[in-house]
């Protein structure tokens, strides 16, 4: 029996003007699963996306479902508060801020007061970090994110992802500009998330890293979604051959 999609999309379409984005897009993703969305500029990836977080609506007649019930209202406020976000490319962080207060920027702890509980989020800004399998030993909460690596940048924002207990997290371009060190934290951040049976959306242009870290390959093309599978023993070089061959002929 094949167990419930954590999220459904049906009929997906999205047009600007006379531009049409996608095209009948539909996709399941489920609990614990790491899916690779790729495809080349204008596939339609952030547009999909965008549609999934709530910061875009479908066209009419788009079906969202989530966890079996269909979203008659779906924006970015109800995606969040079902469990829905999103780490973009640039991260969002405060360089000058420590990494605790950038974990909880805009959803600081306070007492009856209004006071931040400084001292709890600190607790509980390590211990996030740590369910992500971030190890190091030199940094602490009060340390500024100007001073980590970029892998260790990404560790902070995938931890303020899932500072409430988030479902699905959605991933755009997380190794772009880092050394090859820094791309294999993330990637093991990105295990980690699957270990807490989390789901999570791969969005890269790097056909190496999607392969490193997906279970399943989503890929789309001016809008379509070309092909959707199991990587299994789908082998890095047959995978970048198959981009390849959709981006030369827009199809497998």
């Amino acid at each position: 029996m094949e167990k419930s999609p954590l999220i459904e999309l049906i009929g997906v379409e999205k047009t600007f003007g006379r531009v049409q984005a996608l095209t009948n897009i539909n996709l399941k993703l489920y609990e614990g699963e790491i899916v690779a969305l790729v495809g080349d500029n204008g596939a339609g990836k952030t547009t999909l996306t965008k549609i999934i977080s709530g910061t875009e609506k479908a066209d009419p007649g788009a079906k969202i479902i989530l966890r079996g019930e269909e979203q008659r209202v779906w924006g970015t406020a109800k995606a969040r508060r079902l469990g829905i976000e999103t780490v973009h490319q640039n991260r969002a962080l405060s360089e000058q801020q420590s990494i605790y207060a950038n974990v909880f920027m805009g959803r600081e702890l306070t007492n009856r007061l209004g006071f931040v509980k400084r001292k709890q989020q600190k607790a509980e800004t390590e211990a996030l970090m740590r369910r992500i399998g971030y190890t190091s030993k030199v940094w602490t909460p009060e340390s500024p994110v100007m001073k980590l690596s970029g892998g260790e940048r990404q560790g902070v924002a995938i931890s303020r992802a899932i500072l409430f207990d988030s479902s699905l997290v959605m991933l755009d371009e997380p190794t772009t500009a880092m050394a090859l060190s820094e791309q294999a934290e993330v990637i093991e951040f990105v295990h980690d998330l699957k270990k807490q049976n989390r789901s999570v959306i791969f969005i890269s242009h790097n056909p190496w890293d999607a392969h490193a870290v997906a279970d399943r390959f989503v890929i789309l093309d001016r809008g379509r979604l070309i092909f959707d599978g199991p990587k299994r023993d789908m082998k890095a070089e047959e995978f970048i051959a198959m981009l390849r061959n959709i981006a030369r002929k827009g199809t497998i």
